[in-house]
């Protein structure tokens, strides 16, 4: 049985008793570096997930008479690897446990709804500036190619710096920091983070 264990947005303190069990029976564990080492006492098989999927694949496809929980950052079917396992293997072949996902917690932590928003990310995606400048609010996981800076300059050259930009960066980490700031003002690099576009208008 293949588990796809949603981590929430960062630590173990974030997944649920459903996600923790769902470890401590898996003979095999795989995932990302950072998500393997808060796992020490593991005893069983375990493989790290780069961008090596079709490794991935073969080595899950070599493992079926095994239980192997696969470790996924936030919410594994929100832009995660949970879609690509379920195209693979087929929904019946895998279960998934649904984590909090970068942009729950950061709505979570600076008090906006989710009413009515348009979820999106940025990571390993080209992405529709045109599309995000049409919606009133954007929920947006980013990556270091296309960060806040970046998707403020294409929000601004479609005439929405008056939008607010909230910020959220190392969710759910020692060093979380969460900036409300106008599109206009938007120039700084920025560390791992998702984002919420607000058009208040």
């Amino acid at each position: 049985m293949l588990t796809v264990v949603g981590m929430g947005p960062a630590g173990l303190h974030l997944m649920t008793p459903a996600a923790r069990q769902a470890v401590a029976e898996a003979q095999a564990l795989v995932g990302g570096s950072r998500h393997l080492a808060q796992f020490p006492a593991f005893g069983g098989e375990r493989f790290a997930l780069g961008a090596n999927i079709p490794q991935l694949l073969a080595w899950l496809e070599a493992r079926q008479d095994k239980t192997v929980a696969i470790l996924a950052s936030g919410d594994p079917l929100f832009y995660g690897i949970g879609t690509r396992i379920v195209a693979h293997f087929g929904r019946q072949r895998v279960r998934i446990i649904p984590g909090i996902s970068a942009v729950q917690y950061l709505c979570a932590r600076a008090g906006i709804d989710m009413n009515e928003m348009w979820l999106t990310s940025s990571h390993g995606r080209s992405v529709s500036f045109d599309e995000l400048a049409r919606h009133r609010k954007v929920g947006m996981v980013t990556d270091a190619r296309c960060g806040p800076r970046e998707i403020a300059a294409g929000l601004a050259a479609r005439g929405k710096g008056h939008c607010w930009m909230v910020i959220g960066e190392n969710l759910a980490m020692d060093n979380e920091r969460i900036r409300w700031l106008p599109v206009s003002e938007v120039n700084d690099q920025y560390d791992m983070n998702a984002v919420v576009i607000l058009d208040e208008r």
